[in-house]
């Protein structure tokens, strides 16, 4: 489909992708997994694949069915998504770009043959060979740079800096299990506080002071060692809409889309 363009991935970094190439007129179709884990479900669309809609800020997206569908989400103004992990509707569809904003920091399957324009966010791609242009993911001053040779960061396994804080403003899984929240996404949190149960047994505590950013939806199965929690210790912000890194990342994209449009452009 003509200006189409497929987002893997339905997170909250991938929510700031999709709000800016919606915005740019673009037609976006968004491919999720079966049990998508975000944590900051609040900014991140990809909880329609739980509860069908989904909205954040002025973007709304509907889970589909079937390809046949896309039109009339387009027509609407609606963002559609489709679980499709493998990303077996690429070659049908057969889309001007093909986004791989899943932040796994691994390649899961994205490659330069999926479309005319690829790009990649984050570690785990190599600009030039895996994909068009590679975005940087890491907070600091290269935050959103377009790589169009070679690779982002390496990923060092610690989050990024926030007030002060870093590891441990995210919270990991001691041992697997089902989630039971105690606390909702929103609410002031002291550190020590019960933020939720896994299989009633294990209880996870808050480990600083601030607002419950991000909590992994309630029922998931999760594996030891997941991220199910995000406190950031700044307690003014509003965790309803999408985050700054999000929307720098997204405005990334963007431009690295109609650059690369234009390459090509050039080319013909």
């Amino acid at each position: 489909m003509e200006k189409t363009v497929i987002v893997r991935g339905g997170g909250d970094i991938a929510t700031g992708v999709v709000q800016k190439l919606h915005r740019a007129g673009l037609n976006v179709l968004i491919l999720e997994s079966e049990k998508p884990t975000a944590i900051r479900r609040s900014v991140a669309l990809c909880e329609a694949v739980y509860d069908g809609i989904k909205t954040v800020e002025d973007i709304t997206c509907k889970k589909i069915e079937s390809l046949d569908e896309l039109n009339e989400c387009y027509s609407k103004g609606v963002v559609p998504l489709l679980i499709d992990p493998n990303g077996r509707s690429i070659n049908e569809l057969k889309p001007t770009a093909v986004i791989d904003a899943i932040i796994a920091k691994r390649n899961l399957g994205t490659n330069k043959n999926m479309a005319a324009i690829t790009i990649a966010l984050g570690p785990g791609f190599i600009a030039g060979e895996d994909v068009h242009a590679v975005i940087e993911t890491k907070r600091g001053h290269d935050l959103g740079r377009i790589l169009l040779k070679g690779q982002a960061e390496d990923n060092t396994g610690e989050p990024g800096e926030v007030a002060g804080e870093s590891t441990r403003r995210v919270v990991y899984a001691p041992v697997a299990g089902i989630a039971r929240h105690m606390k909702s996404i929103g609410d002031i949190v002291k550190q020590g506080d019960a933020l939720l149960t896994i299989s009633t047994t294990t209880e996870v505590t808050a480990t600083i002071d601030g607002l419950l950013r991000g909590l992994i939806r309630e029922g998931i199965e999760v594996s030891e060692g997941l991220k199910i929690a995000d406190i950031d210790p700044r307690t003014d912000i509003d965790y309803q809409t999408i985050s700054d890194k999000a929307r720098c990342i997204g405005g990334a994209v963007l431009e690295a889309y109609y650059y690369l449009s234009g390459l090509q452009g050039e080319k013909q």
